[in-house]
């Protein structure tokens, strides 16, 4: 049985349709402060019951797990508040806002022993598992260069990303995704970054391009942004070859693609169409189900995953404040 605290779009429209859809996990309740939005909410979204405020919610005994949508600087506190009440968490990306705030995010669910994994879905699309497994298995020999983008046009200046107290920007918001994929294709943690920013008036990034350098030589550019036209893509290159994925966080349910360019010849790996949400938390589910049942579970992504990314964005971030000087990345 499933909870939500609020009713953020990312749930309504991604994360919760997953849920009902998905083979083990139900909807059954929301919570908002706002108790008639939190009634209205659920009756549209097929909930089972709705909650006036997030301690009711995390209160209810039939909830098992929690699913956190939650602005980016509130993921901190109702995590360790689900934690305490026993539910296992599901938490969107970024975890926190720091790396040592995902500590202490992973030390509350120790202590509780709960399951804790910050919501990467795109992780879990089987284009994302194959261009992983192909550069690990040295397809294109060691990686030398990792290209990635994210980027997308916010209509409203209102939007809470333009927010910095609530932990908005572009580099938390998207970029997130490009250093976690350049992380994960490298296979290591780079020892050094450099990054600049454009910047509103209240302080928040809305572009950003950053590069990571790892210890082999590897180095990672990305770019970011809350002001431009949509574009998502991420490109590996080694001495054998280059694989190219468009379209690559977001994936929608048609089917995709993922290039390999190897000695003048092109390849085409052909996916059909997923909902990688779906599969995202239907992997969740069934480890909080075996943890209940008193079986070894483990997340495939736990927190100290979370704060490896976290302790390079935040690196980034005093890199783009110092107008680009080069920032250590702290492990």
């Amino acid at each position: 049985m499933w909870g939500v605290l609020s009713t953020a779009n990312i749930g309504r429209k991604l994360v919760n349709p997953a849920i009902a859809k998905s083979a083990n996990g139900t909807l059954h309740a929301v919570a908002s402060r706002d108790g008639a939005k939190a009634e209205a909410f659920a009756r549209a979204g097929g909930f089972a019951t709705s909650h006036g405020s997030y301690e009711a919610l995390l209160a209810d005994p039939a909830v098992q797990a929690v699913y956190i949508p939650l602005p980016n600087s509130l993921h901190h506190r109702w995590t360790i508040a689900a934690a305490e009440a026993g539910k296992d968490v599901l938490c969107e990306k970024p975890l926190a806002l720091t790396a040592a705030d995902c500590r202490a995010m992973a030390a509350a669910a120790r202590a509780t022993g709960v399951l804790l994994m910050e919501a990467f879905m795109y992780r879990f699309h089987p284009r994302t598992e194959r261009m992983i497994a192909l550069v690990h298995g040295g397809v294109l020999g060691a990686p030398r260069a990792i290209r990635s983008t994210f980027s997308f046009r916010l209509a409203s200046p209102a939007n809470i990303r333009f927010d910095l107290a609530l932990g908005g920007g572009a580099l938390m918001d998207v970029g997130c995704y490009c250093v976690n994929v350049s992380r994960t294709l490298a296979g290591a943690e780079p020892v050094e970054v450099i990054a600049t920013a454009n910047w509103n008036a209240s302080g928040v990034d809305t572009e950003l391009t950053g590069i990571l350098r790892f210890a082999s030589g590897l180095v990672a550019h990305f770019d970011c942004a809350l002001t431009l036209e949509r574009s998502e893509r991420v490109e590996v290159s080694g001495a054998q070859g280059r694989l190219v994925s468009e379209g690559a966080f977001v994936a929608n349910a048609d089917g995709v693609l993922l290039s390999e360019y190897k000695g003048g010849t092109a390849t085409a790996h052909e996916f059909p169409g997923v909902d990688q949400y779906q599969r995202m938390v239907e992997h969740f589910a069934a480890q909080a189900l075996a943890r209940r049942a008193g079986r070894p579970a483990s997340v495939r992504y736990g927190p100290e995953e979370a704060t490896a990314n976290l302790a390079v964005i935040e690196a980034l971030l005093r890199s783009a404040r110092a107008g680009g000087r080069p920032e250590p990345v702290v492990p």
